[in-house]
């Protein structure tokens, strides 16, 4: 506890300086575009700023407690129907104190950009992942060039989702590298929070990226909710207790984790929403028929909410389910996904006899691999 508050006390200047406002500005050139099209700078769901171009010049103006991600959106016709658009529409920055330029003979998708040290080291970042993004939209489009025949053919899916899945390996490697590499850096922090949609986090991996951070980095708000996730990542590691579940079935028995013990078990978290985790399934199925009478079993918890019961009854129904499933109907506030820190679906932990969490995010051909090391 001492360490803590001399470590807390040791960081308030940094504190401090991380919640004072600060002024930035947008500016630039795009061609020598006029009225009617506009730029508009969006913060998370809300429009920040706008300008009308005149002869291609413009100007945006704010203030902020931290350096954080934006997006310019632009708009020829310039009205702006949705904050959700064409990437070509639209590039990120990172506002921080001083002026962010942008110039381009046309659109934000030529742009020039220039900055401070926070969108300098996040255009570092985005031009080492963008071969990677490349090679996942030639997969996609070859994908949908494919025939009706073709798409039905023994494998395909499990192809094109084998070559994407390669593809995020390699797309989380090269982020979590950046972040191990500038601990002191904001855009960091930006890549640490967006993995969370690539690779979901785990504690072994993300709380030795997270604890080298600048007081800076964990002072700010996304920095403090991180670090409060990490901490619950903990507390569900391997060789951690598992946190105990109690939820009804789809017949209103209440089935609890504690029933399990004894045995090794798989916690399932999905949806029937979940594009991912029902295509997941089916290789989850196999495992289960091939060590189901080998002192295993699977708990599935659904995400879904009251106004889903039919869906996930259905997709219970057309996936074959045959192990258990529960839920309270509670959608993503579902009590047991807060317990065990659930961030992204599918996610599952495999619990051991004695009740302690033996594995985490089994996916693939790595449960069974798993399950016959552990099950002779």
């Amino acid at each position: 506890m001492q360490k803590y508050l001399l470590a807390l006390l040791l960081a308030l200047p940094c504190l401090a300086q991380a919640q004072t406002p600060f002024a930035y500005t947008v500016k630039g050139k795009l061609g020598n575009l006029s009225a009617p099209a506009k730029l508009y700078l969006v913060r998370g769901m809300s429009i920040a700023d706008s300008a009308t171009l005149k002869n291609g010049v413009f100007e945006l103006k704010g203030t902020a407690d931290a350096p954080t991600t934006a997006d310019l959106v632009f708009r020829r016709e310039g009205r702006l129907v949705s904050l959700f658009g064409p990437m070509g529409d639209r590039t990120r920055i990172f506002l921080e104190p001083g002026t962010v330029t942008v110039t381009s003979p046309d659109s934000l998708a030529h742009a020039t950009i220039t900055g401070g040290p926070a969108m300098a080291d996040y255009l570092r970042l985005d031009a080492s992942m963008k071969p990677i993004i490349a090679r996942m939209q030639v997969v996609g489009a070859e994908a949908q060039k494919a025939t009706e025949s073709q798409r039905q053919a023994p494998g395909f899916q499990e192809q094109v989702q084998a070559r994407f899945q390669a593809l995020n390996k390699e797309m989380v490697k090269v982020n979590y590298a950046f972040i191990k590499a500038n601990p002191s850096s904001y855009a960091s922090l930006d890549a640490l929070l967006g993995m969370r949609m690539w690779d979901t986090p785990r504690y072994a991996i993300v709380g030795p990226l997270y604890e080298p951070f600048s007081p800076a980095l964990k002072n700010t708000p996304q920095g403090r909710d991180y670090g409060a996730m990490v901490q619950r990542l903990k507390d569900i590691g391997v060789g951690q207790p598992a946190p105990a579940i109690s939820q009804p079935t789809p017949d209103g028995k209440t089935v609890s984790l504690a029933d399990y013990r004894g045995k090794y078990v798989l916690v399932d978290f999905w949806a029937s929403w979940c594009k991912p985790c029902r295509a997941e399934n089916p290789a989850v199925t196999k495992v289960y028929n091939a060590y189901k009478d080998r002192n295993f079993d699977i708990l599935g918890v659904s995400l879904d909410d009251e106004e889903g019961r039919a869906k996930w009854l259905k997709a219970i129904q057309d996936d074959h389910l045959a192990w258990t499933q529960v839920s309270d109907l509670k959608g993503l506030q579902n009590a047991a996904a807060q317990r065990y820190a659930v961030q992204a679906i599918p996610q599952n932990f495999l619990v051991g006899p004695d009740g302690k969490i033996v594995a985490v995010n089994l996916h693939g051909d790595e449960l069974g691999a798993t399950l016959a090391k552990l099950i002779k």
